[in-house]
């Protein structure tokens, strides 16, 4: 059935977040696991095939065209806490299931139209316009997409396997960056680089626009996780709510999220991109190395998730911390110098083993902060300014510092952000404690169990809404 996981007439059925089978999880996972794939490929296809197209909006004489690309990449990033209040507002009083599907709609439109824009031979300044204007839409739909699937996925898992459903958010997030390389691979074989760079880039964002078709038909096929008492809440999806009611909870999502995105783009977008440079004029030689090494991460998601659901989500993520703080000198610094292809794909997995440790269970981490009737918005508010500040800018930061000489400076940075949240994680967060979804499974009313009714949030310890 579509609708709620449950009709209130219908006894046969189970309640939202409560007594959900593990055919119905996983089924739901599946639906928005996909749109997830999609959505997250429109925003990496942009990085993986940027030296392909760059010149196509900038003169090819510009010296800073890379740095302009990527600047790009980051400005979009500016729009997602505009995209998470949005579409957070929107999932937490319509539900989690209209909002995925607008946001993966919003997505597909803006490939469809970067893959048509002529170039700058053509319509002059206008192709970076045009291209700005998609990139700020893409944004803005990514915004809404990260907190409302994270909100999903976890409400729709059963609560023994809370961590390894939920983990299915960033598998199909690295999914959509491996599938980027997956077509730039394919297109490799079929066509020459003179012919990547004249169309075939633009097929790549065509791909992304069709792929869209299909999820809108599986995400409107979704059981919906938000109950109607949570809807229909005269605080749902209130920025005045969260502010003043769950301040604490906001900071800690925000924390939580600091050193894991910096890592990720770091680790997934610019390691990728210096074994590129590294490997240059070698065939295929990079793409292999990131295609297979993208893999192992995507593979690595539901194995952190699973481990979560046994020893608890706090062990990975200090995990992380402290593995992200040995490692990052070594894929900042010394990555671009190995000249082995084996020894460059083994430093990019070991650096995949220690994210994993934060990208298999940073979902489910911040959903169990917030009750339902704000969680979209918490969770996707929190993220994306993190992200947009930290994680968005990581890319061009890294190009302007090897310009400039400043790479050692930009590990100690990317050091310093893991760090903070490496803090957060061993005196702030709890193992094991009780959490609002927990409340919502045992109520069986998909709600918070009423206003001041929980004992406690996993992160932040007793709490009174």
């Amino acid at each position: 059935m579509t609708g709620t996981f449950a009709d209130a007439g219908d006894p046969g059925q189970p309640s939202p977040t409560s007594g959900v089978t593990h055919r119905r999880a996983v089924l739901n996972t599946i639906r928005g696991s996909l749109g997830n794939l999609v959505e997250w490929y429109d925003v990496y296809v942009y990085t993986v095939f940027a030296s392909y197209f760059e010149d196509k909006f900038f003169a090819g004489d510009e010296p800073n065209a890379g740095i302009y690309t990527m600047a790009i990449f980051a400005v979009t990033f500016l729009m997602r806490p505009i995209g998470s209040l949005f579409f957070g507002r929107y999932a937490d009083r319509h539900g989690r299931r209209p909002a995925l599907v607008f946001s993966v709609s919003l997505m597909a439109a803006a490939s469809l139209v970067i893959a048509v824009t002529p170039g700058r031979e053509q319509i002059g300044a206008a192709a970076v316009v045009v291209l700005v204007l998609c990139r700020l839409l893409q944004g803005f739909a990514t915004g809404g997409e990260y907190g409302t699937s994270a909100t999903y996925m976890s409400e729709a898992a059963t609560r023994e396997r809370r961590g390894f459903f939920s983990s299915f958010q960033y598998l199909t997030l690295v999914g959509g960056h491996l599938l980027a390389q997956s077509v730039l691979l394919v297109l490799q074989v079929v066509l020459s680089e003179e012919q990547i760079a004249s169309f075939g880039w633009r097929i790549a964002f065509g791909i992304g626009a069709a792929g869209a078709l299909v999820v809108l038909y599986l995400r409107r096929q979704m059981d919906e996780s938000l109950s109607p008492v949570d809807a229909s809440r005269r605080r749902s999806g209130s920025l005045v709510e969260l502010l003043t009611a769950y301040p604490r909870q906001l900071l800690v999502c925000f924390l939580v999220t600091l050193g894991g995105t910096v890592a990720f783009y770091t680790y997934s977008v610019n390691g990728p991109s210096t074994v590129k440079a590294a490997y240059e004029g070698q065939g295929m030689t990079a793409t292999w190395i990131n295609f297979t090494s993208l893999a192992v991460l995507m593979l690595l998601q539901p194995v952190g998730g699973l481990i979560s659901d046994h020893v608890g989500r706090k062990p990975l993520l200090v995990f992380f911390g402290v593995g992200g703080l040995a490692w990052t000198w070594l894929v900042v610094r010394v990555l671009g110098e190995v000249s082995s292809p084996l020894l460059s794909w083994v430093m990019l997995v070991v650096g995949y083993v220690i994210l994993t440790g934060y990208t298999s269970i940073n979902a489910v981490v911040k959903a169990e902060l917030f009750p339902a009737h704000v969680r979209a918005l918490g969770v996707g508010f929190g993220y994306a300014l993190a992200n947009s500040a930290f994680g968005g800018t990581a890319p061009v930061l890294y190009e302007a510092a090897k310009k400039n000489d400043w790479v050692p400076q930009f590990a100690f940075y990317v050091m310093a952000c893991i760090a903070v949240s490496l803090v957060v994680y061993v005196f702030v967060l709890k193992n094991r404690a009780p959490t609002y979804l927990d409340a919502e499974s045992r109520s069986g009313n998909g709600g918070n169990g009423g206003d001041g009714g929980l004992a406690a949030s996993a992160a932040v310890g007793p709490i009174r809404p």
